[in-house]
């Protein structure tokens, strides 16, 4: 009966287990890129805000014979590690798509109504507040939510937090990075070279010839991507694009079903049983690089590369990237400035307020219902909690903002980001905590 009973518990388990991955590593990674937040924010208010300035902005140059490339760090960082993290944007959204909690047309509706919700809400706030000025091309800098930050405030919680919470926060992430890189490839695309842009469309066409004819190597498709970042990057398309459509059309299948790997191990096994030395040496080496292959191709090529980017995206390139676009120097007068104010309210106010009206406009028509275990004031704490905008707000101001308006407007993500953090932790916190002593009471 206990087998049966693990057997029956085993998908169960399979299905969350790539969730429960993410989660606990978002979690640590969130912690790690505040640390390094912290440590820019120390940099550019102290004595050495100078000499960090300058480590940041030295060229490094990339050279191929005649030809090559020369950029400052921080836009190596920008446009070309972040492609990576674009690139994995891309994995999970496939993923979430084919079987995750996208997959199905009841669970994607309110994370979905959430994030529309909770993007267009900023941006009309913000256009309210700065049309027709400087920055009006920075509407789209609230719309975003950091997963990592907002992960790791939750995995801070502790059990409390429901799962069902989890899963939905995670999903209106995805969705809302979703929207985030349509904006970038929609409203922050300005001189198109055509040719480069020719070359990076036929690498996207050779990545789908090599994946219909079955190429697994991996080393393969990291040339041609490449060869696809440069060619993107020189046709004015932001790079960053080219990472999520790779990501997309990474296959999510794997090529070896289980009942291979079955006969594969059946036969390893019955090739070490043989007395015959003579024989298993003959086979042995024919035989280890097919089982070798088989277990391999049983995982799919995207959750593959999922589990091998996913520590180098939250422990190096994301905290890589808050050390080089985190160094504002703190001036609470700019607060002040009506951008700073744009990006603050947009990302306290305007993120809780659409996702709460677009999920009571869901639920209240009949298509979707609230989260288990989630009542509507522990909504209003995650809706706070999604206006952790940080990385991609500073990425997308990065794009639209230059000088003194960079400056202010990465002030207003700091602050708003920070209030956010604040409130929505602190609102969780009490609510979660009035939950529990009910449920223990009841």
């Amino acid at each position: 009966m206990h087998k049966n009973l693990e057997q029956k518990l085993r998908p169960v388990q399979k299905m969350t287990r790539p969730f429960k991955r993410f989660f606990h590593l978002e979690a640590s990674g969130g912690l790690v890129l505040l640390g390094c937040t912290i440590i820019a924010l120390l940099a550019a208010n102290s004595p050495m805000a100078s000499s960090y300035h300058t480590f940041w902005n030295q060229l490094f140059s990339l050279n191929i014979g005649d030809v090559g490339i020369s950029y400052p760090l921080w836009y190596w960082v920008n446009d070309g590690l972040m492609v990576i993290f674009f690139f994995v944007i891309g994995l999970e959204l496939k993923r979430e798509l084919t079987t995750g909690e996208l997959s199905e047309k009841h669970k994607i509706i309110l994370p979905a109504a959430a994030a529309v919700g909770g993007a267009v809400t900023p941006a009309i706030i913000f256009l309210s507040m700065q049309y027709g000025g400087p920055a009006q091309n920075g509407w789209a800098i609230p719309m975003a939510t950091d997963i990592a930050f907002v992960v790791g405030v939750l995995s801070l919680l502790g059990k409390r937090v429901p799962h069902s919470l989890k899963i939905f926060l995670l999903s209106v992430a995805i969705v809302d990075d979703l929207l985030a890189v349509s904006v970038i490839a929609i409203f922050f695309t300005e001189t198109i070279h055509l040719t480069w842009l020719a070359m990076s469309v036929g690498g996207f066409g050779l990545i789908f010839l090599m994946n219909k004819m079955g190429v697994r190597n991996i080393s393969v498709y990291v040339l041609v991507g490449t060869v696809i970042w440069l060619c993107t990057l020189k046709s004015g398309v932001h790079p960053t694009i080219a990472g999520v459509i790779l990501g997309l059309m990474t296959p999510s299948i794997s090529l070896i079903n289980r009942k291979s790997v079955r006969s594969a191990l059946e036969s390893i096994g019955s090739m070490i049983s043989r007395s015959d030395r003579v024989a298993i040496e003959k086979g042995e080496y024919a035989l280890s690089n097919q089982v070798q292959f088989t277990l391999k191709e049983s995982i799919s090529p995207l959750e593959r590369l999922e589990t091998a980017l996913h520590p180098w995206v939250a422990f190096v390139i994301m905290p890589l990237f808050a050390l080089a676009n985190a160094a504002v120097f703190l001036d609470m007068s700019s607060l002040k400035e009506p951008l700073s104010l744009a990006i603050i309210l947009g990302l306290v106010l305007g993120k809780p307020v659409g996702i709460l009206l677009a999920s009571s406009v869901v639920i209240g028509v009949g298509w979707t219902k609230l989260p288990n275990n989630v009542n509507w004031l522990t909504m209003v704490g995650a809706g706070l909690l999604a206006g952790i905008g940080f990385t991609m707000s500073l990425f997308i101001a990065s794009l639209a903002l230059e000088g003194s308006l960079l400056e202010i407007a990465k002030g207003g993500i700091l602050v708003g980001s920070g209030i956010s953090m604040v409130l929505g932790s602190g609102l969780l916190f009490v609510s979660l905590k009035k939950r529990a002593v009910e449920q223990f009471n009841g």
